[in-house]
């Protein structure tokens, strides 16, 4: 069993298009997303979580996205190698306003 990987994306872009719908671009990961959840806390921070066990950290959201990622249930995530798209996959949005990320956490 693999032990949890917790990574900071340091690289990240939220877009909208005309219809309201978001995309996240991030960086490929080596494994496949299983059964994806994005936990947000309606700040600057989101929670990714691809599989049993790689989290993915998107830290400081733009403010003026940051509505439209509350009012949303679903998102399009989109992770691209070097501009070419390597998976796509449409992930839950779960809204959770406690949520905080810890200042000392230590990621790669």
């Amino acid at each position: 069993m693999l032990a949890p990987l917790i990574e900071q994306e340091k690289s990240f872009n939220i877009l909208q298009n005309e219809a309201g719908e978001l995309m996240i671009l991030i960086r490929a990961r080596l494994e496949d997303a299983s059964n994806p959840k994005l936990v947000y806390n309606g700040g600057e921070h989101a929670l990714l979580y691809r599989n049993d066990h790689n989290t993915v950290i998107l830290d400081y959201i733009h403010p003026a996205i940051r509505k439209a990622l509350r009012q949303k249930k679903k998102v399009l995530i989109v992770e691209t190698n070097n501009g070419a798209i390597v998976r796509e996959y449409v992930c839950d949005v779960a809204y959770l306003k406690n949520m905080s990320v810890p200042k000392n956490l230590v990621t790669i």
